[in-house]
């Protein structure tokens, strides 16, 4: 499909139409393209990408919706690094190119869109018209694959040895007694308030009502 198309798909998978969603939908373009498949979300080819992306911003729904890749299908990997940027990688091949937005073209969106009025309109309409070499900057690279790391099912589960939880896919870490969840590793993201027993016998409680919540900043 053409530009216009596939920004007009992504906008409303995605909610609105934006910068972001400009340089996401060309960035899947041409990461597709440098790793050889012209379809990406055809049944033939949707099989031999894997595409990582370092943000979760607009670009990365754009990403995900141009190439099909999806988190349940293990075959689009979030990397929490605050960068846009993303890399694709050809499973069959083997080749692999990293695809970064270049911070020069907000600077340049009056260059290219001096015509119109207002910063994010003008860089909407520049993106579209960029070349690729101004609206990006390419790396190729290698990425090393664990079996676990591949799309299929579950290659390996591993018990936490102190609260029993099955971790899928090789992310447990060594314990001395035993393999540990991140949780139990120190790696968790939440704090455990207790246990809640039945789901649907739990009353609805305000913030203000729970002191482990109140004033920690939760809104």
């Amino acid at each position: 499909m053409d530009l216009e198309t596939l920004l007009q798909s992504s906008a409303e998978a995605h909610g609105h139409l934006c910068p972001g969603q400009v340089i996401g939908v060309r960035m899947a373009i041409l990461g597709c393209r440098l790793i050889g498949l012209t379809d990406p979300t055809s049944r033939d080819q949707i099989k031999k990408l894997l595409v990582y992306v370092e943000m979760d911003r607009c670009a990365a729904d754009a990403v995900a919706h141009v190439t099909g890749v999806k988190l349940g299908r293990r075959s689009l990997k979030f990397m929490d690094f605050g960068i846009m940027a993303a890399t694709f990688v050809n499973l069959q091949t083997g080749r692999a190119f990293r695809v970064l937005s270049t911070e020069e073209a907000r600077e340049l969106a009056s260059v290219y869109a001096p015509e119109i009025p207002g910063k994010a309109p003008q860089q909407l309409k520049a993106y579209k018209r960029m070349p690729d070499p101004v609206l990006f900057r390419v790396e190729e690279v290698r990425v090393k694959l664990r079996d676990v790391d591949l799309p299929g099912p579950t290659r390996r589960k591993a018990a936490c040895v102190r609260c029993g939880q099955v971790v899928r896919d090789g992310r447990e870490e060594d314990g001395p007694d035993g393999p540990l969840c991140a949780h139990c590793a120190g790696r968790s993201y939440f704090q455990k308030i207790r246990d809640v027993p039945d789901p649907e016998a739990e009353p609805v409680r305000e913030i203000q009502d729970i002191p482990e919540l109140s004033g920690a900043g939760i809104r």
